[in-house]
């Protein structure tokens, strides 16, 4: 059956699905396999849960006429994909990067829907099957598609630009994340500016923080749409910025207080702020759906737990992130600070030196309490009256069963691996 035919069994569908749990009627059912299961096994559930077709790669468990047999479910789900965004034609922006993706994504999303029917990437739907699936959620209602990509090696960016095709893109920075797979920082560089080689060979644009070296260096002979906090030459004058700890941001004629913490958040507003401009979104509605934008799911949230002010980013955490979220804790303007910081993980061999780098950085600029949870941190141990050391988190949450902290402003950050919002179970 030609990827045609499949589309049009597709477009009789409410929607598609990878997951029988998560199966409702009139769904597109993809056997994709995994590591631990052969989602084959499941075909048969799913036609009996509601599914009106299913796309399976063993022959072993063809049912019936709803029954679609191909050579690879995965790659069948990427060719849909990829056939269902040329077949919709809307523009699409792709956005990478180190650090806060899934944020600036969120936020181009509120602004552009103050025009435009815009749909975006549910969660962190940002690989090889996130993306396709993300692209088979847009419907001939949407009107511009907002496609995050995340990567931890080579060659991956390509591959999900060559699926989703995307007429804009912006690479949030470049830092210290999944090391391990990219081989160095130079590695990373390398694997995020895939989306700029295809943005480039295809005469597509991109959109610039000319105040990130790296990005003003690459993007020079681009069209690009640019936004910058010390050159007004751009399309995006940025004139103020501050941080305490909400970002509040003057441009465009307008002050945009938002409820996002720290300085480190400032360019993934400032890139909405430039996207809703070049589409001609009112600077008012700007402002409004930045201003209602309000951060869940341990992503720089701001938490009251009793007399404690918590500033709780524990969704995951690189060697970049972590300074940046460190040095706007450092300079907020507030007194009794405590830090609770966990392991960075995917750091391969620079991780003992790269969680030294963070330990080293408190030791200079740091007076307060701060814990550190984790063995990478544990193996940099020094002896600091306000310093504390934990092997596992375990060891911490038997100090958190004695411990009384009142009247605090706390940062609490650490790779997902480590799951530190478990802290707050304790204060």
């Amino acid at each position: 059956m030609s990827i045609q035919n499949i589309h049009d069994l597709f477009l009789k569908c409410s929607k598609v699905s990878i997951d029988t749990r998560k199966i409702e009627p009139n769904s597109f059912f993809v056997a994709i396999k995994g590591e631990r299961f052969d989602a084959n096994t499941f075909a048969k559930e799913a036609l009996e849960k509601g599914a009106s077709y299913v796309v399976i790669d063993n022959a072993e468990y063809f049912i019936d006429e709803r029954t679609v047999l191909v050579d690879d479910s995965l790659k069948t789900l990427q060719e849909l994909a990829r056939f269902h965004r040329h077949f919709l034609n809307l523009p699409i922006i792709a956005l990478t990067g180190s650090n806060g993706k899934t944020t600036t994504k969120e936020l181009i999303n509120v602004v552009l829907s103050k025009k435009f029917n815009a749909k975006a990437t549910t969660g962190n739907l940002n690989n090889h099957i996130g993306v396709p699936l993300t692209l088979l959620s847009f419907t001939k209602e949407t009107q511009i598609g907002i496609v995050e990509m995340g990567a931890n090696h080579q060659k991956e960016i390509e591959f999900l630009c060559n699926i989703a095709h995307p007429d804009y893109g912006y690479i949030t920075n470049f830092g210290k994340a999944h090391l391990e797979g990219f081989g160095g920082v130079e590695g990373v560089i390398k694997g995020k500016s895939e989306m700029y080689d295809y943005l480039k060979a295809n005469d597509k644009s991109v959109f610039v923080n000319l105040d990130d070296k790296i990005q003003k260096e690459k993007t020079e002979h681009f069209h690009r749409i640019t936004f910058s906090q010390n050159d007004k030459n751009v399309n995006v004058f940025i004139d103020d910025v501050k941080a305490n700890p909400f970002v509040k941001i003057k441009t465009l004629g307008v002050e945009i207080n938002s409820h996002l913490i720290g300085l480190y958040n400032a360019n993934n507003i400032n890139a909405a702020i430039t996207i809703g401009e070049h589409f001609e979104v009112p600077n008012d509605d700007i402002k409004e759906a930045i201003e209602s934008y309000i951060p869940e799911n341990n992503r720089s949230q701001l938490l009251t737990k009793g007399s404690n002010e918590i500033i709780l980013d524990a969704y995951n955490a690189n060697p970049s992130s972590m300074m940046v979220a460190l040095e706007n804790f450092v300079q907020l303007d507030k007194n009794n600070k405590v830090v609770i910081i966990g392991d960075m993980y995917e750091l391969g061999e620079e991780s003992l030196s790269e969680h030294k780098t963070i330990v080293d950085f408190l030791n200079n600029n740091s007076s307060f309490e701060c814990h550190f949870v984790g063995k990478d941190f544990y193996a940099n141990n020094i002896q600091k009256r306000n310093f504390h050391f934990y092997n596992t988190f375990e060891d911490f949450a038997k100090y958190l069963e004695s411990a009384r902290f009142e009247n605090k402003i706390m940062l609490i950050k650490g790779s997902r691996g480590m799951a530190l919002e478990r802290t707050l179970e304790y204060l």
